[in-house]
């Protein structure tokens, strides 16, 4: 491949984020046409990747390859085939739309820059996590989508829902961020590679395995959370608090199909066996009912739209769930058609939410006369979305029934749900697409006119694009359908899409029972909507209370548990601590026999100045025990410090002998002078159980420390570390001193860290020390006596 190819590909997914760095400065320099100019980074991706339609047609894949850390086997790996390909030009596509949309929809807004920089961010972190190669990088830029749009949906962070909905949404998808880590380590156990390209050759190899359930488990649980399957669909609407340019990009044609496009990708490693099939028809099923019917109970456009998304990502679940050649070319017809109808309705009802001020469908009527662009964009979009021809939404629909159209209990099942669901789906559309436009003007909050150029040329070549595409249904299905089915399947796959009608076929009598079911729902819409709304009250709760329960429930228990463990008492936390220090030194001696090795080494030979040195120490150690005052108890421990030297001193090491002499002088110098500033003469008394307590407890940490020396000590002394110092100290550090060769050239940081510590400790008790006493604020002993 050519290296400027590699350099284009990975800048696709990082030029997003150079932009988005620049955003707010771009903003401020040529508003009110800042989101024109930040578009032109999309649409120059978008033109990168329109680039790569023929190598991959010609070759299958293109694959680009960055060292990232060459040492660990670890590169930046980037792999465009059809799937990837057909993802990364919805993004960028679409995105480029959203861009300039959003310039005119938040024109004015004060932090218009920093919404443009999140969107940009977004992009590039669907663009990386589409084009990845290595499971590590998606797994990165699948994280950073959950953050980006954290910000997206709380972009409004002083109203509480959009707090809230931008904190579900990273809650929820963070769980699936996690399992997808653990699976893909899982899978690299498995493999023995990162990159996905390879795993796709070793597909039965990994489904043979025993650890295949737990990374099954692990992917769909990932796919699940991001794309909003059922349990895990209640994040979705309420992340429709962000402002609709989010709505459309984010939640109806990327991020939500970032679950999509895991299933997608790892079909050809996962897929193909009945748990596989069973656990995708199955929650698809019922997701797409679930959002199919949610949105007939809601009144807001945005709401409506939201659970419909939910419902289409269910359908794509089911179809790739079913896995067969029909089935996947009906998955990737409706992926496009999708991402192109739902980006649009998003942005028609943010025309009508911004220039009638409501998006409440039964407060709008008659807006056709005073938003006629809107209206056209509208009605173009809701075609696609009932599965009319002439767009692309009539040939996924007809796909998607052939895929399930078989004599298999599952295939029986995804059919009826299809045909209800896409009559679910056709009702909504078709009260979007006429309810608000057509009847009677209604009073709205704001005066009803046409949006601006900049929020309708996205709608409307949307709505247009979904036409475009059916009409040149030969060059969809060669350029896009058959390299992107193929990619699923990791075979080949031949387009058969055409326009013909043939009324032998069941599948076109099957198309129409989902128009005529449709239409006779829409006559009874409003009984629909109020039936669904009493069992919703009925029922009581939802996932999203039990979201809330859980929620507050780990906020009660976290509390319960810093109180039980952060309750201000310094003694206590020190008693655990000691008592814990001293069990993990004990456990392990007992758990590995450590104490027969001391048993057999017996006590040693000591001499008259070692037992001289030995009683010095005991005898600092009553002297702390038994002084009565603070002063007393420092000059004690000075003891300690210098029998400790003296023990250095008699076994060869005198350069830290006289250390361990300075920093003992050093301490004992600056504790007294500031113990005797502070006044703190006489010690707290302590009743008898505190000192039997804390007696113990540093009577075993000391044994235990001991004990561990001696045991040491009674092995084999590994001296390669030793002889290395030995060695090199000359020829390397130039430095006859190991011991000062040592601090200053092998630990030379360290020994920097400690000295910075003790100069920043000693300017401290210097600044205390000339601390003078501030008028009537008297320096306090331990008693409050000044």
């Amino acid at each position: 491949m050519e290296p400027g190819l590699d350099a284009s590909i990975a800048l696709v997914a990082i030029g997003p984020f150079m932009a988005a760095l620049l955003a707010p400065l771009v903003q401020r320099l040529t508003r009110p046409f800042g989101g024109w100019v930040l578009a032109l980074v999309p649409a120059a991706a978008f033109l990168v990747l329109l680039s790569l339609v023929e190598p991959v047609l010609a070759n299958g894949f293109v694959a680009a390859r960055l060292a990232w850390a060459p040492s660990y086997g670890l590169d930046l790996s980037f792999f465009v085939d059809g799937l990837s390909l057909t993802f990364a030009l919805t993004i960028s596509g679409i995105g480029t739309l959203i861009v300039i949309y959003s310039g005119a929809y938040l024109k004015g807004h004060t932090h218009l820059g920093r919404f443009l920089a999140f969107l940009l961010a977004f992009m590039g972190s669907m663009l990386g996590l589409v084009l990845a190669d290595s499971m590590l990088v998606l797994f990165i830029f699948w994280e950073l989508t959950a953050v980006a749009s954290f910000l997206l949906i709380g972009f409004d962070h002083t109203r509480q829902a959009a707090r809230r909905g931008a904190i579900q949404a990273l809650v929820i998808t963070n769980i699936g961020g996690m399992a997808l880590l653990v699976g893909v380590v899982v899978l690299r156990q498995i493999g023995g590679a990162w990159e996905l390209s390879a795993l796709r050759e070793l597909g039965d190899g990994v489904r043979g395995h025993g650890l295949y359930g737990l990374a099954l488990a692990c992917i769909l649980l990932a796919s699940f959370t991001k794309s909003a399957q059922m349990p895990f669909h209640f994040w979705l609407p309420n992340a429709m608090e962000a402002p609709t340019p989010v709505s459309a990009f984010l939640h109806s044609a990327t991020m939500v199909q970032a679950g999509v496009y895991l299933l997608a990708r790892m079909t050809p490693v996962l897929g193909g066996t009945d748990i596989w099939s069973t656990i995708l028809v199955c929650f698809g099923s019922a997701t797409l009912l679930w959002g199919a019917l949610a949105a007939l109970r809601q009144t807001d456009l945005k709401q409506m739209l939201a659970q419909t998304t939910i419902a289409s990502l269910g359908l794509l679940v089911l179809l790739i769930g079913l896995g067969s050649e029909a089935a996947i070319a009906g998955m990737v017809v409706y992926f496009v058609a999708h991402a192109l109808y739902k980006a649009g309705l998003f942005m028609v009802v943010g025309a009508l939410d911004h220039e009638t001020g409501t998006r409440d469908i039964t407060a709008l009527g008659g807006m056709a006369d005073h938003m006629p662009v809107t209206f056209i964009a509208a009605a173009l979009a809701s075609l696609a979305m009932i599965g009319l021809p002439p767009t692309l939404g009539f040939f996924a629909k007809e796909e998607m029934l052939l895929g399930a159209f078989g004599p298999q209990w599952l295939q029986g099942l995804a059919l009826v749900v299809l045909i209800v669901g896409n009559a679910l789906l056709a009702v909504v559309a078709a009260l979007i697409a006429i309810k608000p436009f057509l009847g009677a003007t209604s009073q709205t909050p704001k005066s009803p006119h046409e949006a601006p150029i900049a929020m309708l040329i996205g709608p409307v070549l949307l709505g247009a694009a979904g036409i475009v595409g059916a009409l040149v249904l030969d060059w969809f299905g060669h350029t896009v359908l058959e390299p992107t089915a193929s990619a699923i399947l990791a075979s080949p796959v031949e387009s058969h899409l055409a326009w013909s009608i043939n009324f032998a076929s069941p599948i076109l009598w099957l198309s129409v029972l989902v128009w005529a079911l449709a239409l006779a729902m829409y006559g009874q819409a409003d009984r629909i909507r109020t039936l669904l709304n009493r069992a919703h009250r009925a029922v009581g709760w939802t996932a999203d209370h039990v979201f809330d329960a859980a929620m507050f429930g780990l906020i009660r228990f976290s509390a319960w548990i810093t109180r039980l463990l952060h309750h201000g008492r310094l003694e206590l936390y020190l008693v655990v601590v000691f008592a814990m220090f001293a069990l993990a030194l004990l456990v392990p001696m007992v758990a590995m026999n450590g104490f027969a090795a001391i048993v057999q080494q017996g006590w040693p030979e000591l001499r008259v100045h070692e037992w001289g040195v030995l009683l010095l120490a005991v005898g600092g150690l009553g002297a702390v025990l038994l002084a009565r005052s603070r002063l007393v108890a420092i000059l004690s421990l000075g003891v300690q410090g210098a029998a400790v030297a003296l023990v250095f001193l008699l076994f060869g090491a005198p350069d830290l002998a006289f250390t361990q002499f300075m920093v003992e002088i050093l301490s004992v110098i600056i504790l007294t002078l500031v113990m005797t500033r502070l006044r703190l003469d006489e010690r707290d008394p302590r009743p008898l159980e505190d000192w039997v307590r804390d007696g113990l407890l540093a009577l075993v940490c000391g044994g235990a420390v001991s004990l561990v020396l001696i045991a040491v000590l009674s092995g084999t002394l590994d001296t390669s570390l030793s002889d290395f110092f030995a060695a090199t100290s000359v020829p390397i550090a130039h430095g006859a001193n190991i011991v000062n060769v040592i601090l200053v050239d092998y630990r030379g940081f360290d020994t920097l860290g400690e000295i910075s510590v003790v100069m920043a400790a000693g300017m401290a008790v210097v600044a205390l020390l000339r601390t003078r006493r501030r008028k009537n604020v008297p320096v306090t002993s331990g008693e409050g006596e000044p």
